[in-house]
């Protein structure tokens, strides 16, 4: 089974570029520069999500290629082929934090089809075509990551209550009118992150919280990043209440799928998922 390895070194914190590796903006302008188009269903890619390319080999020839997302965490992203010219072709990055950033390792394996023919197709045309493709994608990285790690960042509440997680329905804008997300907002200047999230569950909710840790990988969106940290109603805290929503309520692990997301949250399920399975207030450090 062949194996190809690249290595490049990002200087920003793992969980940012986790997040950009999940963000389908950063893999279209990647394969845009090498000549390739990309397709997604959302922005920021969750498990379970399959991506389109169409792989150029040639002046107006393209290969369809599909592939599913299997797992992304701060720790790095797996996809897998499901549908193209290879078989069992597995892609996965590893992401290791350093004194000088975080150490970006790819590992592509694949099985060569057509024999001795799809072993000389491997050395000739496959590899080269993946090597640029990982270079380009290193140099966008490295330029995303420049942008995000000085961007706006806006918080978001994971809040847990014997087993159960607080989501929000949404007033605005019209786009998200009805549907529901992890309540939060923008992190004023000054301000800490877990200072944030205090402060937006008291304007937003009427209750005090606690902050226990941080969830899952950067996030970014438009208005800058969004970053999704967990916690706890403090001892003798008021029920949360709806100020600034249409409606809050608790839902279970097993409700998760059927709540109609805000994308951004929705990338946070599994995630949110193993939280609530966990039974504790964070399944991650801060």
């Amino acid at each position: 089974m062949p194996v190809l390895r690249s290595t490049v070194l990002i200087d920003a914190p793992a969980r940012t570029v986790a997040g950009l590796l999940r963000d389908a903006d950063v893999a279209a302008a990647a394969l845009q520069r090498c000549g390739h188009r990309l397709g997604a269903p959302v922005r920021l890619l969750a498990p379970g999500d399959v991506i389109r390319v169409g792989t150029r080999i040639g002046p107006g020839v393209r290969v369809p290629v599909r592939t599913r997302i299997e797992a992304v965490s701060p720790a790095g992203m797996t996809s897998t082929l499901v549908a193209g010219p290879l078989r069992e072709l597995t892609h996965t990055v590893a992401l290791t934090p350093t004194g000088a950033g975080t150490l970006v390792l790819d590992e592509l394996k694949w099985t060569s089809p057509l024999g001795l023919l799809g072993r000389v197709a491997d050395v000739v045309l496959l590899r080269r075509l993946m090597l640029r493709i990982l270079a380009v994608r290193s140099e966008v990285l490295v330029e995303r990551a420049a942008d995000l790690v000085a961007a706006p960042v806006v918080v978001a509440t994971a809040l847990l209550r014997d087993g159960l997680l607080l989501i929000a329905q949404r007033t605005r804008p019209p786009a998200l009118v009805g549907r529901w997300e992890l309540p939060g907002g923008r992190v004023e200047p000054g301000e800490t992150e877990p200072d944030a999230v205090v402060r937006e569950c008291r304007e937003e909710l009427a209750t005090a919280v606690r902050v226990t840790g941080r969830l899952g990988t950067d996030l970014p969106i438009d208005a800058g990043v969004l970053r999704v940290h967990t916690a706890e109603l403090d001892a003798a805290a008021p029920d949360p209440q709806a100020l600034e929503h249409a409606a809050v309520r608790w839902v279970g692990e097993d409700e998760l799928a059927e709540v109609d997301w805000v994308d951004a949250d929705r990338a946070v399920l599994t995630d949110l998922a193993a939280l609530l399975r966990s039974g504790v207030a964070a399944v991650e450090g801060a």
